[in-house]
């Protein structure tokens, strides 16, 4: 970053400036840890490129982020935790605002880095998956209370089935843009299918049925930062996509990722299924935290919004393999054809063990 110390003056650091490094593996924002000393101590940040291509408006996505962790530091410190490492601390600029635009026109932000803390892209045991269903289920305890319809919709109709399988789908499918249409018409009969399932949630938010929550709606293993020296969850981390929603969307999508048998562009769709264990895992850890604040209705379709989360990225892979891979990157040309096919394996998985899913939950 050819201009880092214009940026660093621009932010309220304290202490005089020691170095930085690229850090993290993220797709999305170019990220820098920045080590200050202060008085002999070493004080470490968190200093963000903001995409803005991904990101449109980026004082809507700031005013997201500001509100949800200044709440949370408050509740957090009012319940006697740690609040400088059970939720991120974002630092203004010296002029006060929540980002700062560079002469070239780039966009950064800054907040504390978390000491003491390790990040995984995958869960190796139940109970590591366990303790990221702590940290999503601690996030919505927290957040139970938050006027959700004051968070701006930065992703707009982000997880509404019905209107991605509508407004997208359908739509891929009539004008078969790249000619794909022939080599997944089991697909894409697969998801004509189950049509039924899209409009289950948005039918329930029309009916009032089910309740507006903040969500983080990026719920993935590698958005909880863990103890490295206990490997117990503390906070959950990029909060690019926080606003309003449904808890059922974080759980479910939780699952998707991470009670898979196998990855999700796996080709080999024998090792494609739904690993029990890490469900009632996820489940346990989660419900230990966010059980009191959900409602009937949320506990009741929590093992169906897995299923549905899963059946709506398959769709979403699916629809962009029609469209010529336009928005996931891509490997190889049929790259977003396998994931659809992986995806589907697992909703077809789901839909065997549905009554062992929801015993489980039952059962918590």
């Amino acid at each position: 970053m050819d201009n880092i110390f214009e940026v660093l003056n621009n932010f309220n650091f304290s202490g005089s400036y020691e170095s930085h490094i690229p850090y993290g593996s993220g797709h999305i924002n170019s990220t820098f840890l920045v080590t200050y000393k202060d008085n002999g101590e070493e004080k470490k940040y968190i200093v963000q490129r903001i995409n803005k291509n991904v990101f449109s408006d980026v004082d809507k996505l700031m005013d997201n982020i500001f509100g949800v962790t200044s709440y949370l530091r408050e509740k957090i410190k009012a319940s006697g935790g740690d609040e400088n490492r059970e939720t991120l601390n974002f630092i203004k600029t010296v002029d006060g605002k929540k980002y700062y635009t560079a002469k070239d026109g780039k966009l950064y932000r800054a907040y504390v880095f978390v000491s003491d803390s390790v990040g995984y892209n995958s869960a190796d045991s139940a109970e590591l998956f366990r303790q990221s269903g702590i940290a999503f289920g601690r996030f919505q305890k927290l957040l139970a209370d938050f006027p959700a319809e004051t968070l701006y919709e930065t992703l707009p109709e982000f997880h509404n089935t019905k209107h991605r399988y509508e407004t997208e789908f359908l739509p891929a499918v009539e004008k078969n843009a790249k000619g794909r249409k022939n080599t997944c018409e089991e697909q894409i009969k697969f998801v004509n299918d189950r049509s039924a399932y899209c409009s289950r949630f948005t039918d329930m938010i029309s009916d009032g049925r089910l309740p507006l929550r903040v969500t983080h709606n990026d719920t993935k293993l590698n958005n909880v930062l863990f103890d490295k020296n206990t490997n117990k969850a503390i906070c959950v981390i990029d909060l690019d996509t926080v606003m309003p929603g449904l808890a059922l969307y974080d759980f479910g999508d939780s699952i998707r990722f991470g009670a898979n048998t196998a990855a999700e562009d796996e080709a080999d769709l024998s090792k494609v299924g739904i690993n029990l264990e890490y469900f009632k895992a996820y489940a346990e850890g989660f419900l230990s935290q966010a059980g009191q604040s959900l409602d009937q209705a949320e506990k009741d379709n929590l093992a169906f919004s897995a299923l549905l989360m899963t059946f709506e990225c398959a769709m979403r892979f699916l629809t962009d393999y029609l469209n010529g891979d336009t928005y996931f990157k891509t490997a190889y040309p049929e790259h977003n054809l396998v994931r659809a096919k992986n995806q589907l394996a697992l909703v077809a998985d789901m839909e065997k063990h549905m009554d062992e899913m929801k015993a489980i939950i039952n059962s918590l």
